[in-house]
């Protein structure tokens, strides 16, 4: 059996990535300077290499022609000037006569027309540069009544320089207005907002040929699908280095967008994923040491960040956030995380045990908590007896379980990202009999089927598995064998839908005589099915019954990516269906909790809250004037403050209610006997289960 590692982490691109508040000025292309970025030999070599390796082994067969040539244009103007507001409309009609040709310089290792793109972008920026320094001059005037729009990815491109310098100047004055709300002096704001762009310029100094190459190459890879990359050999070292590094400080893996550094991973046993402070997308705005002063980040390149928030075991580290599912002009949050290095034993799974009471009985419902698939592939292989592995620890937590005569089970694989395959397949035959788990479909159309051998069957009563849209791959893989087993519930929101397999290539093993290293690429070779013969890619796993979730497919997930692999359907494999769950009983447990939904006053008010929620997120126009925004920051703030008390973002009760705990023990007990909605909400929905089955003759 082939082994995959299959897990939801990206890889990030630490190009130049202008951000939300970017823009630049007039000036038609001019001649070359001697100054402008060129391409290098090494370059188009490397280029003809990798057009040559993703066109022939890429799971998707992708073939050069205009479709492609306009999907990679579009993808790169989009890495530069994300927010529109760099490039004039006259230089992007400039570009125009590039759309359809770029196959034709792929297949011609011709890279000129990148390069002569990002230099007319070079120029723009520093000409956006000096005319900020200018606005900083003078203070802003905050009672004017004037808005502005914090997203323009839909917006065209500024027309004229007059229009673009209209742009700037609310750009530049909203970020100073966020820093004088949150309690600033106008001499602070000045002195912050001048380092803030002193920080830009300086990273924008740092790019080199090869970041341009590489924010290219990937223009063109994440053209074929989200999942496949291309890694300059400077970016892949720190990108290894990261990796290692990751098991020390607050465990959080960091990329940067734009001029943010923004959370890419949250590592699963680390103090960010205890705190439940810090969560995927989130961008860190500000580091203080200790009780010191707070330094803003923004403008930081990555490694740069990683110097201040990294520091010794036991230290304290401040963090200014601005939270990824945060409303425009909601201001950003402090939190405070004690770095540590993380074990291994804090990401193995975990249980407890809760009861539910439903129609006047307590149910004892038993919880397995895994953040991710986790194996010990070196103790695998050398054979050595207890070796750590998810299969193991979740067999053992089972039988202590069962000791405690739970009636049923709950597997929670909330935010599990993934892992190890071989443990998605060895957990699922714990409750299965032998059988097949799950099918996987190789580029060239072979598909092989990977199944549980073991017959014996560790627990065969009442199962439920608890997803999320953050559960993925190996978690995916684990949801869809059950519920295609009729072996337990599925039970949640629709999973993240990422059904594809990727493997890394070193590029200097394909060009042995360059001299240097020339990079690595990520790139989709399989994608998996279920043994019913459904992909898990795109649409994930839909739940037997849903409870309801802040995050839409359109926002959040792979469906949320435009290049995402499409879903598809191959044959089934053979497998014998259990008895435990059948239609009939899903029938009458969805009315429960219908009927649950009208009457709880803890998932009614869960509902408005996420209705009034989706609604506030869709409004991203800000005023700039001082007393309305304070209004606005208000609004926000109680809207987010109702989000936490029902939910959180994602339907959960935080145990920790948004705050680190406090030393006082009393309170601290007080926080932590907060429900957890989902997860009562699944026990109930089990309990019900539990009641049926038993009922029926």
């Amino acid at each position: 059996m082939r082994k995959y590692l299959i897990t939801l982490v990206p890889v990030l691109m630490l190009g130049f990535q202008p951000g939300p508040q970017a823009g630049i000025s007039t000036v038609p292309t001019s001649a070359p300077n001697s100054d402008d970025l060129k391409p290098t030999m090494s370059q188009e070599k490397v280029e003809a290499l990798v057009t040559k390796i993703l066109t022939t082994y890429h799971y998707r067969k992708v073939r050069l022609n205009d479709s492609l040539s306009s999907a990679v244009y579009d993808n790169y103007l989009k890495e530069l000037d994300n927010n529109k507001s760099y490039f004039l409309a006259s230089d992007v009609a400039s570009f125009e006569k590039h759309r359809n040709n770029i196959d034709d310089y792929l297949n011609n290792g011709d890279l000129s027309m990148a390069y002569d793109v990002y230099n007319v972008f070079r120029k723009r920026y520093n000409e956006r540069s000096k005319y900020v320094q200018s606005l900083l001059e003078k203070p802003f005037d905050f009672s004017a009544d004037e808005s502005f729009n914090t997203n323009r990815e839909k917006l065209p491109w500024p027309k004229s320089v007059e229009e673009q310098n209209d742009l700037w100047r609310k750009v530049v004055k909203n970020q100073a207005l966020e820093l004088k709300l949150s309690g600033k002096a106008d001499s602070s704001v000045a002195r912050t907002m001048k380092e803030r762009y002193k920080n830009l310029d300086k990273a924008m100094s740092r790019i080199k040929s090869e970041d341009v190459f590489q924010m290219y190459m990937n223009a063109f890879a994440e053209s074929l699908d989200p999942h496949t990359n291309y890694m300059s050999p400077r970016f892949a070292d720190r990108f290894n280095q990261e990796m290692s590094q990751s098991l020390e400080g607050i465990g959080a893996l960091l990329g940067e967008e734009g001029e943010y550094i923004k959370v890419s991973e949250v590592i699963p046993g680390g103090p960010a994923f205890k705190s439940k402070l810090i969560a995927k997308g989130d961008k860190i705005v500000g580091v203080a040491q200790g009780d010191g002063q707070m330094v803003s980040i923004v403008g930081y390149q990555v490694d740069e960040a990683v110097k201040l928030i990294k520091g010794p075991k036991g230290t304290t580290v401040r963090l200014q956030i601005k939270q990824a599912e945060a409303l425009a002009g909601a201001p950003p949050k402090e939190i405070k995380l004690v770095r540590e290095k993380i074990k291994l034993e804090e990401q193995r799974a975990k249980k407890e045990v809760i009861e539910i009471t439903q129609n006047q009985k307590k149910v004892k419902i038993g919880v397995i908590s895994i953040p991710m698939f986790y194996r010990d592939f070196d103790g695998a292989r050398k054979r050595e007896q207890g070796f750590v592995s998810t299969t193991g620890d979740v067999k053992r937590l089972m039988n202590e379980l069962k000791a405690e005569n739970v009636e049923g089970v709950v597997i929670d694989l909330r935010d599990n990202g993934g892992g190890s395959l071989t443990e998605a397949i060895e957990l699922t035959g714990l409750f299965i009999a032998k059988g097949p788990v799950v099918q996987v479909k190789e580029a060239q159309g072979e598909v092989e089927v990977q199944t549980d051998t073991d017959p014996s069957i560790t627990y065969d009563g009442p199962l439920a598995v608890l997803v999320n849209r953050f559960s993925a791959s190996a978690s995916e893989i684990f949801a869809a064998a059950i519920q295609d087993y009729k072996r337990g519930l599925v039970i949640g929101g629709q999973t993240f839908g990422k059904g594809t397999v990727q493997t890394m290539v070193d590029l200097n093993q394909w060009l042995p005589k360059e001299p240097e290293k020339v990079g690595q690429v990520k790139m989709t070779i399989a994608k998996f099915y279920r043994i019913n013969g459904s992909s898990t890619q795109h649409k994930g796993v839909t739940p037997d019954i849903e409870l309801p979730s802040a995050f839409s497919a359109e926002e959040y997930g792979e469906s949320s990516q435009p290049s995402a692999l499409p879903w598809d359907q191959i044959a089934s494999a053979r497998y014998e269906a259990t008895r435990d769950v059948d239609d009939k009983v899903v029938g009458k447990l969805r009315g429960s909790y219908e009927q649950r939904l009208k009457s709880d006053t803890e998932l009614k008010q869960l509902m408005a809250d996420f209705a009034e929620f989706k609604k506030a997120k869709e409004n991203t126009v800000v005023s700039l004037q001082e007393s309305k925004r304070r209004k606005e920051r208000e609004e926000a703030e109680k809207k987010r403050a109702a989000m936490r008390q029902s939910g959180g973002a994602d339907g959960e009760l935080l145990v920790s209610n948004g705050t680190p705990e406090s030393g006082d023990k009393e309170k601290d007990k007080d926080k932590k006997e907060k429900k957890d909605l989902y997860l009562t909400e699944c026990g109930r929905i089990l309990a019900d289960y539990i009641s049926f089955t038993r009922a029926t003759p």
